[in-house]
């Protein structure tokens, strides 16, 4: 596959935003990882490996209570949303199955929007692009944490727990003005994770609400792909 620099640099420059909001989730999982036991080298190595903040924690968290095997359990099911991405953005990687293959590890959430054009299809260019920034930011800011090791109370008090999420309901807003259906699918998820978080945990009830993602199987309606092109 040949790579669209123009694509690319404009993902890198998408994916500057999402990396310091990673920056400071990976400040927390180095420092937690680091409380933990895990000393400096492996919570880095991990991190370079995985890069995905949710299996991280969730491995973290899990491990620390339970078994591995419901650790690596846990961390599988908050991690099937990208069963559903995946398959989306499938049409759109090129190449050989290695190629292909390779371009998929790109593949994370923040990325996933800036790449999704308005033609149903996805800008793997843009996609690899926005995802290096993020990558480095979360490496660094893993050895970071666990090499200073913040503390949890230190990290509330100056708001840094809550840039990520915020980050990401800015994602999600600029997504649902795209079109209705992209709005239908967020509140259809919103009611669903609301349900389910009565009788469960967060993470399930999150990972069930992706089931609202199945709208984008619909056929898209005529006026609004002629109001998104």
């Amino acid at each position: 596959m040949a790579i669209d620099r123009p694509a690319l640099a404009a993902g890198i420059r998408l994916g500057l935003g999402p990396a310091g909001a990673g920056f400071v989730l990976a400040l927390s999982f180095g420092a937690e990882a680091e409380a933990r036991g895990w000393g400096v080298g492996f919570p880095v190595l991990f991190s370079a490996l995985a890069f995905s903040g949710s299996a991280q924690f969730t491995l973290l968290t899990a491990l620390s209570g339970g078994t591995v095997a419901a650790a690596i359990a846990s961390a599988a099911l908050i991690n099937g949303r990208y069963l559903v991405m995946s398959v989306a953005l499938n049409d759109s990687l090129h190449g050989s199955r290695l190629t292909r293959a390779l371009q998929a590890q790109a593949l994370v959430d923040a990325s996933f929007v800036f790449a999704h054009r308005n033609d149903g299809r996805y800008d793997v260019s843009r996609l690899i692009g926005a995802s290096l920034p993020q990558w480095v930011a979360w490496v660094l800011g893993t050895a970071v944490g666990a090499l200073t090791a913040p503390s949890p109370d230190l990290m509330h008090r100056l708001g840094l727990d809550v840039v990520f999420p915020a980050f990401f309901l800015v994602l999600a807003l600029d997504e649902v003005r795209r079109s209705r259906r992209a709005l239908a699918a967020s509140l259809l998820g919103a009611v669903v994770a609301a349900g389910l978080l009565v009788v469960t945990d967060p993470g399930y009830a999150l990972l069930g609400a992706t089931v609202a993602a199945l709208i984008g199987l619909l056929p898209e309606p005529e006026l609004e792909r002629e109001e998104t092109s």
